[in-house]
C-alpha cells in the first residue's frame, strides 16, 4: 500500500457535520471511503463531490444504525473486508432534556446508537485489525463525558461510556499495532443542536466549527494522542485529571470500610 493509498476508512454519521468533514479530510489524505448514514441523497452527493475532487473511491452505504438489521450489515462488512484500515465511529444522537421531560423511548434509542452500535462496530473490526497488526479506530465521545452535568444525563452517560471504552481498547490493543483515539468535542456547529432541541448553541461564541474540530482531531491523531480534546487550551489540565483518576484507582479495594463511617468491625467468625 503506497503513501497515497491508505486503504479504506469507514465513517458513520457521514452525511453531514463532523462525519462529512472527516470524509473530506481523509479522502485528501489518501483513503478510499465507505460513508454510512441514513440520508442516501446526501451520501451520494458527498461521495460524488469527493470522488471528483480527490480521485478516491467513495462508496455510499445507506444504513440506519438504530436498526439491528442495518447494523448487522455494516458489522459483516467490517469483519470481512480486508481493505478497511480505519473506522470512525461518529454516528450519534443527543438531547438537552432533563429526566423529568425526556421520552424514555427516545433515551433507549440514544443508548442503542451511542453505545450499542458503536460497541458492536468496534468489536466487528478490532479482531481483524489486530490480526493484521494495523488499523485505526476513532471514537467520537464528547466533553460531557467528563462534564456530565452539562446536558441530558443519558447523553452524558453514553459519552462517558465511549471515553471509558476507549481506555480499555487502548489497553487491549496497544501491543497489537492498533491505534485507538477518543475525541471529545465541545459545542460544535452541526445539526446535532437542531436534533437535540437547542439550535441557538450553533451560533454561540464558544461553539467551534466542525472543520476546526476535525482538523484538530486529526492533528491529535498524528501526534499520537489517545484522547483529543480540541477545545481544551492547556493539555496539562487533562493530564492532571487523568493522573488523579489513575492515582485514586488502587485505593478503592479494601477489605474494611473507611473509618469515617463509624462502623464497628464485625467480630471474627
Amino acid at each position: 500500500m503506497s503513501e497515497q493509498d491508505k486503504g479504506v476508512a469507514v465513517i458513520t454519521g457521514a452525511s453531514a457535520g463532523i462525519g462529512a468533514i472527516y470524509a473530506d479530510r481523509l479522502a485528501r489524505r489518501g483513503y478510499d471511503l465507505v460513508l454510512v448514514a441514513r440520508n442516501e441523497e446526501r451520501l451520494r452527493a458527498l461521495a460524488d463531490r469527493l470522488t471528483r475532487e480527490t480521485g478516491r473511491k467513495v462508496e455510499p452505504f445507506k444504513a440506519d444504525l438504530g436498526r439491528k438489521e442495518d447494523l448487522a450489515r455494516l458489522e459483516a462488512r467490517l469483519r470481512d473486508d480486508s481493505s478497511i484500515t480505519m473506522l470512525v465511529n461518529n454516528a450519534g444522537i443527543g438531547s438537552v432534556a432533563s429526566i423529568l421531560k425526556a421520552d424514555i423511548d427516545a433515551m433507549e434509542a440514544m443508548i442503542f446508537l451511542n453505545i450499542t452500535a458503536l460497541t458492536r462496530l468496534t468489536y466487528a473490526v478490532a479482531p481483524a485489525f489486530a490480526a493484521r497488526g494495523a488499523g485505526t479506530i476513532i471514537n467520537i465521545s464528547s466533553v460531557v463525558g467528563v462534564a456530565v452535568e452539562m446536558l441530558n444525563g443519558v447523553y452524558s452517560a453514553s459519552k462517558s461510556f465511549v471515553l471509558s471504552f476507549g481506555h480499555t481498547l487502548q489497553r487491549d490493543l496497544a501491543d497489537k499495532g492498533v491505534r485507538v483515539q477518543t475525541v471529545l468535542p465541545g459545542a460544535t456547529a452541526t445539526e446535532f443542536w437542531d436534533v437535540a432541541g437547542y439550535a441557538a448553541q450553533k451560533t454561540s461564541s464558544v461553539t467551534m466549527s466542525a472543520a476546526d474540530l476535525v482538523d484538530a482531531a486529526l492533528a491529535g491523531l498524528d501526534q499520537g494522542e489517545r484522547v483529543t480534546i480540541p477545545g481544551l487550551q492547556d493539555v496539562e489540565d487533562w493530564e492532571r485529571w487523568e493522573e488523579g483518576r489513575r492515582s485514586i484507582s488502587p485505593k478503592f479495594n479494601n477489605a474494611k470500610p473507611s473509618l469515617r463511617y463509624g462502623l464497628t468491625p464485625a467480630s471474627a467468625a
